[in-house]
Formats: structure tokens, C-alpha cells, sequence
């Protein structure tokens, strides 16, 4: 079956090229040109047939959120951090909480481009979602924080989004006497920048995409998915390809990737060079999970796409040149129908609703 309308020869040059940039090991002998190309890509099948899927496939099943053995999980400690969660009196008028931007009914992200914070004010980037957030090796799109943990605090001090002072906020928590009878009971103490940050992070651990199509898919339910769908798998981990970045259980490598949004702009955002300062991480993101992503609009860290289609053709033309692009990122040549069947299975990635709710807060 020839699954694509290049030349074979041409096609087995492009995707080794795309497989050896994403720095998979593989041996490759010292020959030279197209031969040598040839021979590497029949030895694994590449040329002829439908797409190799083992080929980056990796255990797709979620497991559980691994937890660190300093903040084990409580129901207790999930249910303050669930409150926190909620909680707008921890911005600096009141008005904004982690569940404005990181919204349970627009899952778990913003539905607008930027983000409004306290007084209205807007920053260069899309809220991603907390979902899965957990499986993260690194949090934020630049991926300045390391853990939950970290990266609970930030938007609570962050002048464009609440506006808060630490010492502020755990002054407003002392002054309610709900919540410092559940720091004392959870902590054994009061309210403070460590135990503030562990809770929300505990109930952020719970936030998991459960119960796809693609999951029940895998799991022997082969109706889950849509014919449409299971084309788009394959073709989400062949032609496209998706699956070098978008891997393992949360589809996501962790790693960050140029794809050149924003590239042209007077002051370009800058990304993950400002955090490890090396020009290689210049406009480089973080790759982020697409598990449920169907409910995540607006796309990429700008949100400047506000559908999964244009976000496939913002790849299938290989994202917009700059000095620093990703090796990956190259023309797709998806038809018409490719880019609609690679839709399909994006949308079979989204998991069943969490049932989360707003709590009650605490007087």
C-alpha cells in the first residue's frame, strides 16, 4: 500500500532525517547518499507499506501521578489544595483565583488568548492546562519550575496575574479560621509559603485524564475509536509524525522545541532561553501534553490557533522558518483528508469529565 505521494527514496530521507534529529539511538553504518538511507529504512520497513506505529510508541496508559515522598497525598490535604485552588482571596483584590485562568469547564485551561489577572492586566502567553500537569517533568511553558510544588506560588506573586505578596497572602489565610484549623490539622501548623504550595500541589495531582477512546483502544475496545481516528493514529506515528515530541503516557517528550511562533514579532518571546540563558533555547517551548486537548483551545503558547485544524496545518507547512527551528519541523504533505483523520484522533485523546466542582471556602 504506498501511504504517501513522494518518492520512496525522498520519503526515507525525510524521515530519517526527522528521526535522527530527535536523537534516537540507532546505528547507522558509513555509507554515503541515498543508498545508505535506503538500506536503513528497508531494514526497518520505513519504505514500503503503511507506517511502522511501534515505531515511538511508548505505553500510553496513564499511571498513576508519581508523588514525592516529601508530600505524600491525604484526602485531607487534597481538600485544602482543592480550596486554594478556588480561592480569589489569595489574589490581590479578590478577584482572581488558579481556577480563573485554569478552568475546570474549559479543561482545565483559558479559553482566551491571555489570561486576565488582577486589574485586567494580560501577559504574552496562553494558560495551559493543569491537567496532567502531575506527569510534568517541568511546569510553565518555559519550564522555569521543576515540580508542583514550585510552580504553585508563582502566579500568586505574579504582578500581571494576583498580584500577591507571599507574606500577604498567608496573612489573609491567618485571618481565616477555617483554614487555619485545616493547616493546623493537615500541617500541624500554620498557614506558610512550604505548606500553601504542598497543598495545592496535592490536589493538582488528582487532575488526571482518565478513560479516552484511545485509552479504551488500547485497552481491546477497538469501537472506541472512529475509523477515522485509528487512520489518524497511524498517521500521528508515521507521516505526520507527531509522536517523537508528542510521546509516552501524557504525549509529551518534556522537552522544548522551536517551532517558530511568534518569530517575526518587533520583541519575540523568548522562552526557555531566559531560563537556561543558552542560544540554542532560544523561542523554544515546552512540548506540551495532548491528552484532552479537544478541550483546550486556544493552541500553542501565544494561543494564536484557536482550532486543532489550524494547529495541524500550522505543522503540516512546518511551522514558520527561523534560525533557531526544530530540526522535526518540516512540510507534513498531509492531504485533506490526512489532516481531518489526524483531527479525529486528537479528539479520541479527550478523557472523560473529572466531575470536579467548586468547594465551599472556608470563614
Amino acid at each position: 500500500m504506498a501511504w504517501h505521494r513522494e518518492g520512496r527514496a525522498d520519503f526515507c530521507l525525510r524521515q530519517l532525517r526527522r528521526w535522527c534529529a530527535y536523537g534516537q539511538s540507532v546505528v547507522v553504518f558509513r555509507l554515503s547518499g541515498i543508498l545508505a538511507v535506503g538500506l536503513v529504512m528497508a531494514g526497518m520497513g520505513w519504505c514500503s507499506g503503511d507506517p511502522p506505529e511501534g515505531l515511538f510508541w511508548a505505553p500510553r496508559v496513564l499511571p498513576p501521578a508519581p508523588v514525592p515522598p516529601g508530600n505524600p497525598q491525604s484526602e485531607a490535604k487534597i481538600q485544602l489544595g482543592k480550596q486554594l485552588y478556588f480561592e480569589k482571596r489569595l489574589s490581590f483584590d479578590n478577584t482572581v483565583s488558579c481556577a480563573s485562568c485554569h478552568d475546570p469547564k474549559a479543561g482545565w485551561a483559558d479559553p482566551r488568548q491571555f489570561s486576565e489577572g488582577v486589574d485586567h492586566a494580560k501577559g504574552g502567553r496562553n494558560a495551559p492546562t493543569v491537567l496532567n500537569s502531575a506527569h510534568y517533568q517541568f511546569q510553565f511553558w518555559d519550564g522555569r519550575a521543576g515540580s508542583l510544588e514550585k510552580q504553585a506560588l508563582g502566579p500568586i506573586q505574579n504582578p500581571v496575574e494576583m498580584k500577591m505578596t507571599m507574606p500577604l497572602a498567608l496573612d489573609r489565610l491567618q485571618g481565616i479560621p477555617g483554614y487555619v484549623k485545616a493547616f493546623q490539622e493537615v500541617f500541624g501548623g500554620a498557614p506558610s509559603d512550604e505548606t500553601v504550595a504542598k497543598a495545592i500541589a496535592a490536589f493538582e495531582r488528582t487532575v488526571i485524564s482518565r478513560n479516552s477512546p484511545f485509552d479504551r483502544y488500547l485497552a481491546g475496545d477497538t469501537a472506541a475509536m472512529s475509523p477515522a481516528a485509528v487512520r489518524g493514529m497511524k498517521l500521528f506515528n508515521g507521516k505526520a509524525p507527531c509522536s517523537p515530541c508528542h510521546t509516552g503516557p501524557s504525549f509529551t517528550d518534556s522537552k522544548f522545541h522551536n517551532l517558530g511562533i511568534g518569530a517575526g514579532a518587533t520583541e519575540p518571546d523568548v522562552g526557555r532561553f531566559k531560563v537556561t540563558n543558552n542560544p540554542q533555547d532560544y523561542g523554544a517551548f515546552k512540548t506540551p501534553t495532548l491528552r484532552s486537548v479537544a478541550l483546550t483551545a486556544p493552541y500553542l503558547h501565544d494561543g494564536s490557533e484557536r482550532t486543532l485544524e489550524a494547529v495541524v496545518e500550522f505543522y503540516n507547512r512546518g511551522g514558520n522558518r527561523n534560525p533557531n527551528l526544530a530540526p522535526l519541523m518540516l512540510p507534513l504533505r498531509l492531504t485533506q483528508s490526512e489532516k481531518s483523520a489526524l483531527v479525529a484522533f486528537l479528539e479520541a485523546l479527550t478523557g472523560e469529565d473529572l466531575g470536579i466542582t467548586e468547594p465551599a471556602l472556608p470563614e
